[in-house]
């Protein structure tokens, strides 16, 4: 059998070299083509070219690269038309890649496979359908997306989250690393402003403010915030002002493991980390907020009343949310140490995400490569 993959973003890359290494486990004499990054070119891939060309967000940023783009986009097409696989199999950067399985629709019958499902439970419910026009099959991450797939025609299977077979750090780790840092037996926050330079420019004030608020209650609070690479610059400016100078984490994957399971709490932006400190079991309260425009446009098109998967997928509202005109730091220092006072509240919610997300059974990668076989 032989496969043509496409992933566009570092998130897709881990999933595909999943994917490709459960292919490999139930078919041996596998062939992948496509394109992808370090991961998936670990397993056997000879990218096309180099995945950092569709690793672009934004109007800004996709404008100059346009023409590159579709240029791209018609020879992955051409390519995969060429090859003639059993599958095209896409991972998540919809931009891209529907627009490629949308040509290879339109000259062929080779079967489509989307791994990671649109979010049409939060807002613009119409991707599905408009989905559903290039893609046969659908691999979900969250266990409540296939209904919502399969209603909009396509087939779709729920494998598992990749959250749930990635290393933890152990009550050793976070002992050592409290010991490691002075921190010993200090209340210790988490605070992650993002990993976009827009998010981090505007939350990193607020978040500031909320500490202030924080030590005049907790005087011996400790701060960790582990830094992206390509913000951090930014980050280190934009604390330096705070009441508590932070531990600032880069690059260093086993140290910020240890550090989200050392944390009495975490102050996070919206997105999935509320899944990897669910994953650490670390108590949270979730904090976001856009420009004027964006944030009227947005609550305009959210289904839902919470944004963090946590919530959603434990189907409870244990975590305390401030979005929007509530992300204002006396409304969050004061869920802080709500957390802070009653950990225990989150945690049968945490166990339960694990629980459906996939903890304890086969790992994501080889669920995902047995429902495309299946779909096949």
């Amino acid at each position: 059998m032989r496969f043509y993959l496409i992933a566009g973003e570092p998130s897709g890359d881990a999933l595909g070299a999943a994917l490709m290494a459960g292919l490999k486990q139930l078919v041996p004499d596998v062939e992948f083509h496509g394109v992808g990054g370090p991961l998936m070119q670990a397993q056997g891939l000879v990218s096309q070219f180099p995945m950092d060309e569709l690793s672009v967000m934004g109007i800004a940023e996709v404008l100059p690269k346009y023409r590159a783009l579709k240029r791209r986009i018609a020879e992955c097409a051409d390519a995969v038309l060429g090859l003639k696989p059993d599958a095209l199999i896409t991972i998540d950067s919809p931009d891209f890649c529907l627009r490629v399985a949308k040509r290879v629709k339109a000259a062929s019958n080779i079967r489509t496979i989307h791994y990671v499902a649109p979010s049409v439970w939060a807002w613009r419910a119409g991707r599905a359908a408009k989905m559903a026009r290039v893609i046969d099959h659908v691999l979900a991450l969250l266990p409540f997306e296939p209904p919502l797939m399969q209603a909009a025609g396509m087939g779709c299977d729920f494998v598992g989250h990749p959250v749930v077979s990635e290393p933890a750090a152990s009550a050793d780790d976070a002992s050592e690393f409290r010991t490691r840092h002075g921190i010993n037996d200090a209340p210790l926050m988490l605070v992650l402003p993002g990993s976009r330079r827009g998010e981090v420019t505007r939350l990193a004030p607020i978040f500031g403010q909320t500490i202030q608020r924080l030590v005049q209650v907790r005087p011996d609070l400790r701060i960790v915030l582990p830094a992206a690479s390509a913000v951090a610059p930014l980050v280190r400016e934009l604390v330096a002002d705070w009441p508590i100078q932070p531990i600032i984490l880069q690059d260093d994957v086993a140290e910020k493991r240890a550090a989200f399971k050392a944390a009495d709490v975490a102050l996070a932006a919206s997105g999935t980390v509320s899944l990897e400190l669910a994953a650490a079991s670390t108590p949270m309260v979730i904090a976001y907020d856009m420009n004027w425009l964006s944030r009227i446009m947005i609550s305009r098109m959210l289904r839902v009343d919470t944004v963090t998967l946590v919530n959603l997928v434990s189907d409870t509202r244990v975590v305390p949310e401030f979005l929007g005109a509530g992300c204002v730091p006396e409304k969050i220092a004061a869920g802080i140490i709500s957390v802070l006072d009653n950990p225990q509240d989150q945690q049968a919610a945490m166990e339960l995400t694990m629980t459906r997300l996939g903890r304890g059974g086969e790992a994501p990668g080889l669920r995902a490569a047995q429902a495309v076989l299946n779909a096949l």
